[in-house]
């Protein structure tokens, strides 16, 4: 069987890899130096290894494309392309889009199509359908299902094959040859009844994380403002054996999910007459966190940051990862900058982002640490600035959350 994967990103790359030990797999990405990138079996995904994609190339079972053409004669697509939110934070489909119009355009005989890109429940069945019907130029019925993806980058736990998988399809066959798809590389299979239970499944799962965050974060603050230890009163509610389940606080949330899918069921709420008051301030809590930690950061020199060298460590979302994506460090940075303060970032695990390249971890008036990479010393950063906010809560003896 042959699998064309529309995006070769965080997701499309991982599932291609896990999908070409048991198919013929096309990786479609618009890109043209990834795909030229990725054809020579190198990859640009951190945390997706070379060695494996580059016996995948090797063998022929994978290969990169950015002409919509070769996925003519495929048997099965999936879509995993980004789903973000556009610059007014509301849901953007422009690259699901993009995929529809390959899809029907270039396909010439029935397939299954998979989305796994995440969305608003209804997505598979009154937006993607329709817009492949619409892009046709031949009027061919491809069976249509969903099963979102999970992946965590970073992660080394949890992976494509033993992460539970959710799916349903439009139809019952459309069900039964998604199973047989993933089945060849997932180990746990979840069956729902309808498309829109994994769609608002997987927005739900991190909009609880949102909403936890939000709650952490803003206890944070009325601890500080009680002068107890977060930290301290977080473990002593941990001792609790049922009924509690511990978050940190943090410099906000980032990455490619949490930020993002939240709005996502909060917009398809609002459009069928329903408030999501609940998920609209958790995300407003959690945007706003790099504003409080700038005021106290503030607070703490003297009133002003203006004209003092603030050195930010760690722009990754999350530790471990090159990905800046949604990264609350760019809204600290931000705030800092609007301060009058003078920014530099360090992160060796990033090295460069927006134009700029990871600063020495040394000689700042003032360092706020918004992530702890493990290749960091903490003795490093306590050491890079006389005056050290953590936000992570790693580092002692600092100032912090």
């Amino acid at each position: 069987m042959k699998v064309g994967i529309i995006g070769q990103g965080y997701v499309g790359l991982t599932i291609s890899l896990f999908a070409a030990e048991h198919f013929e797999v096309i990786g479609f990405d618009n890109n043209v130096k990834v795909v030229d990138q990725l054809n020579q079996g190198n990859s640009h995904i951190e945390g997706v290894a070379s060695s494996e994609l580059f016996e995948r190339v090797k063998t022929g079972k994978y290969r990169a494309t950015n002409r919509g053409s070769e996925l003519a004669d495929v048997d099965l697509v999936v879509i995993a392309v980004p789903t973000p939110l556009t610059i007014d934070r509301q849901p953007d489909l422009t690259f699901i889009d993009s995929a529809c119009k390959t899809i029907g355009e270039n396909l010439k005989k029935s397939v299954l199509v998979i989305n796994e890109s995440t969305s608003f429940p209804g997505t598979l069945r009154s937006y993607i359908k329709p817009a492949v019907e619409r892009y046709s130029k031949e009027k061919i019925e491809h069976m249509y299902a969903i099963s979102p993806e999970r992946v965590d980058p970073g992660r080394g736990d949890y992976n494509q094959e033993n992460t539970p998988r959710l799916y349903a399809g439009l139809t019952t066959e459309a069900s039964q040859r998604t199973r047989e798809f993933y089945s060849k590389f997932c180990n746990h299979l979840v069956e729902v009844s309808s498309p829109e239970v994994a769609e608002a499944a997987k927005l739900f799962e991190n909009t609880f994380r949102q909403v936890n965050i939000a709650l952490v974060n803003e206890f944070a603050q009325i601890a500080h403002s009680l002068g107890i230890s977060v930290y301290e009163t977080l473990d002593a509610a941990n001792t609790k054996p049922y009924g509690f389940m511990k978050f940190t606080p943090s410099a906000g949330v980032g990455g490619h999910c949490i930020p993002v899918d939240p709005t996502y069921l909060a917009a398809v709420a609002e459009k069928n007459g329903t408030p999501a008051t609940f998920i609209r301030r958790a995300n407003e809590v959690n945007l706003e966190m790099s504003k409080y930690i700038v005021d106290r950061v503030q607070a703490d020199n003297g009133g002003s940051l203006r004209g003092k060298s603030v050195l930010v460590v760690g722009v990754a979302y999350k530790p471990n990862v090159a990905d800046v994506r949604e990264t609350a460090a760019e809204l600290v940075i931000e705030h800092l900058r609007s301060r009058g303060a003078v920014v530099s970032w360090h992160d060796d695990v990033v090295g460069t982002w927006k134009g700029e390249a990871s600063a020495p971890l040394a000689g700042a008036d003032v360092a706020v640490v918004v992530t702890m990479h493990d290749s960091v010393k903490a003795a490093d950063v306590v050491a890079s600035a006389p005056y050290v906010f953590d936000t992570t809560g790693k580092l002692k003896g600092v100032h912090g959350l």
